[in-house]
């Protein structure tokens, strides 16, 4: 039992499994609306105002349910909905009533930007009828747009994927309307379907208000397909040859260090992708270029493990959905992290070729990428790198795959990683809750590997609107080191055990708390303990304003088994450690033109005192400007030593339209006493064209003063050829 501790949990949860999978396959078909797709005999002018004949042909979605505040109720304003298609494109047209338009909340026109916190409306397609996957779409009042894709089974999204599509949106003193075009080619989808599964929402960021036309449940997701309703009579999609080419010019003009001389390069590179059928794609890079990439954005960090970046190159992010593996793996580890391939060490490896295949036949998915980067320096020698990912779905809901890496991507040395997962999942369990239970194994091979090079994981969760509930344990090896992954530590036992309870009260400014109460906790193969917390909210509310504050009591240890430099000069010893924080935490309501967050962690750390202080303000004047402050100050009072952290930045982004943007972003901190700015222009001059141009600059600040560290400046030319 000491030398596998979660073998009773797993034992348990495949009895529940069975149990859930017979009653699952026992349960009704869920009832899902229609809507009738209209057909489009004449070209849409796509303005935003729905005048062409179609539209007043077409059936109509006359109604959505509202799902928040009052779940189950009446709208308090009628949306209309209506869907035209012919063999290229799909069409949705929709009507938002608003009885004061000058309360509608609309302040970005950024491609991407989180609109969660304004007027929108949002639609979510799955072309293939499994209810775990999907693409999403999203559009607000000054026809800012947002495109992502369904992951982790429909509990999150992947906001990186950008697809060819366009929306234009109208205002009238009754309200306001919107025009969503989406090429087919734009989409993966099963040939012959003529039906797919289809949701919409709508929500008044005003009254704070969230409508939706099918299941209109909170408990579950509304990016969860498999409660969607349903789009009838499609047409046969044209999807031509199916090659889209995509050449780029990149012009680059950089000084690397004070004192060096200007460096230019004229760089072309070429992205070539074949689809193979309505479903499969190969896409061949050459030359790979990332100019139009956004810099990281810094973060402190006062643990003595690494912290994990985004990826947000385009050709890894691209259905980098079907490359996520193991339902509550990504605690302890990731066993494909695409930042390992061309960086390193904060510098950049060239990709000199890639070859990435995604997509879907019958019910298996599977996705490939194989990448061949340079050598840099000492840094890294020539070599190849690739993933190949299998994901089968299985019962109603649930899926089960297979995941295989292979070399090292700065070459110095061989191995691979393999690994098995299997995830149930349904959202009828007890008639209408959402129930998963997930299985991971992983291992590791390497020359030079130690014998343990084993990992594995199971997570069980009901994640509901009152109750939240979820475990989740993990076993890794000391010689566990995917060498394509990212795992902040090995050797360890992990356990979290987490539970909120968010009642709703029927008080007239409060509308949910949330009470929490998180249990994490690390020890070696040995069982010695190593870290544990308790993270406990008794305050959490969320009022009807949308402002929230909350208060945390978090106990939590530290055993160090060797000295640990926290910040400069300031090191503290090995030996247990056990203290006490707390935090304070309030939130300004997003609709508001001002709004913010402020976060304060105060009392005992490490033998001394600690205080983190992190606070972020955002005003929005107007959709053409948006002033963004974030900052970071952590003081620590250690017998040890003392420090002090500061980490700032500030961002300015000008909205001229939804295809034009203006972003600057400034960052400081006094670590690496160094003041970065980012400059970034995008025009989006077509919906197959993208115009970046990006100009970097650094400086180092030191007693004497700001002096020059290095600059970059970038112009990148990007067009799609369909055919």
């Amino acid at each position: 039992m000491k030398r596998y501790p979660a073998l009773y949990l797993i034992s348990f949860a495949l009895s529940a499994v069975t149990s859930l999978t017979a009653f699952g396959q026992q349960d009704s078909l869920y009832q899902r609306p229609t809507l009738e797709v209209g057909k489009i005999t004449n070209k849409i002018k796509l303005d935003g105002v729905l005048d062409e004949p179609e539209w007043r042909q077409a059936s109509v979605i006359e109604r959505l349910t509202m799902v928040e505040p009052q779940q189950g109720a009446a709208p308090t304003l009628q949306t209309r909905v209506q869907v035209l298609a012919d063999k290229d494109f799909l069409v949705f047209g929709v009507y938002c009533e608003e009885t004061s338009p000058q309360g509608i909340v609309s302040i970005s026109k950024v491609r991407d930007a989180n609109l969660s916190n304004q007027d929108y409306i949002r639609l979510v397609l799955d072309p293939f009828q499994d209810g775990r996957s999907g693409f999403i779409f999203s559009v607000n009042p000054a026809g800012a747009r947002y495109d992502a894709l369904v992951t982790n089974q429909g509990e999150s999204e992947d906001k990186n994927w950008d697809a060819v599509w366009d929306a234009r949106t109208y205002r009238d003193s009754a309200g306001w309307s919107i025009e969503i075009m989406i090429p087919a080619q734009s989409l993966s989808f099963k040939r012959g379907l003529h039906e797919w599964w289809f949701n919409i929402e709508r929500r008044v960021q005003r009254l704070l208000e969230v409508d939706r036309w099918s299941n209109p449940s909170r408990d579950q997701w509304f990016i969860q397909t498999s409660r969607a309703g349903v789009l009838t009579h499609l047409p046969d999609f044209d999807l031509g040859i199916g090659l889209n080419v995509r050449p780029a010019l990149i012009f680059k003009e950089a000084i690397a260090q004070p004192g060096a001389k200007a460096s230019y390069k004229l760089k072309p590179t070429v992205d070539i992708t074949q689809r193979l059928g309505s479903n499969v794609a190969t896409t061949l890079t050459f030359n790979t270029d990332f100019a139009e990439t956004e810099v990281d954005t810094r973060q402190t960090n006062l643990t003595r493990f690494p912290l994990l970046f985004p990826e947000k190159r385009a050709f890894f992010l691209d259905r980098i959905d079907v490359f996520n593996f193991g339902f509550g793996a990504s605690s302890t580890v990731t066993p494909f992290f695409s930042r390992r391939i061309g960086l390193a060490s904060g510098r950049e490896i060239p990709i000199n070729a890639g070859l990435k295949t995604t997509g879907r036949i019958g019910n298996t998915n599977f996705g490939a990428v194989v990448a061949h980067t340079g050598e840099v320096d000492e840094l890294a020698n020539q070599t190849t790198t690739g993933v190949v990912r299998v994901r089968q779905n299985v019962l109603r809901e649930s899926s089960a795959g297979v995941l295989f890496t292979f070399g090292d991507p700065l070459g110095k040395q061989q191995g691979w990683t393999g690994g098995a997962d299997f995830t149930f999942q349904t959202t009828r369990f007890q008639g209408n809750k959402n129930f998963l239970v997930g299985f991971w194994g992983l291992t590791t091979q390497q020359k030079n590997g130690s014998a343990d090079q084993n990992a594995f994981g199971i997570k069980i969760d009901y994640p509901n609107d009152r109750w939240d509930i979820a475990f989740t344990y993990s076993r890794l090896g000391e010689g566990f080191e995917p060498l394509l992954g990212f795992v902040p530590r090995r050797g360890i036992h992990f356990w979290r055990l987490g539970a909120t309870f968010a009642p709703r009260p029927e008080w007239k400014l409060v509308r949910q708390m949330f009470h929490e109460l998180f249990l994490t906790y690390y020890a070696n193969l040995d069982g010695d303990w190593e870290s544990y917390r308790v993270f406990t909210a008794p305050i959490n509310w969320r009022l009807e304003s949308g402002e929230r504050f909350e208060f945390n009591i978090a106990p939590q240890g530290e055993q160090l088994f060797r000295p640990f430099e926290i910040a400069e000069n300031v090191t503290i010893p090995e030996g247990p450690y056990h203290f006490v924080r707390y935090r304070l935490e309030a939130q300004i309501a997003s609709k508001r033109k001002l709004s913010g967050l402020t976060s304060w962690w105060f009392g005992p750390f490490y033998k001394g005192n600690l205080h983190e202080i992190s606070a972020s303000l955002l005003w929005r004047p107007s959709e053409l400007a948006n002033f963004e402050f974030t900052g970071v100050r952590n003081m620590g009072n250690l017998p040890f030593g003392d420090f002090i952290q500061n980490l700032v930045g500030f961002r300015v982004q000008l909205n001229f339209s939804p295809n034009l943007q203006a972003n600057t972003y400034v960052q400081y901190d006094n670590e690496t006493d160094q003041i970065g700015t980012n400059n970034r222009l995008r025009w989006t001059f077509s919906p197959l064209g993208d115009l970046f141009v990006v100009y970097n600059h650094n400086m180092r600040t030191l007693s004497e003063g700001t002096f020059f560290n290095s600059n970059q400046f970038l112009l990148k030319l990007v067009y799609n050829f369909r055919k």
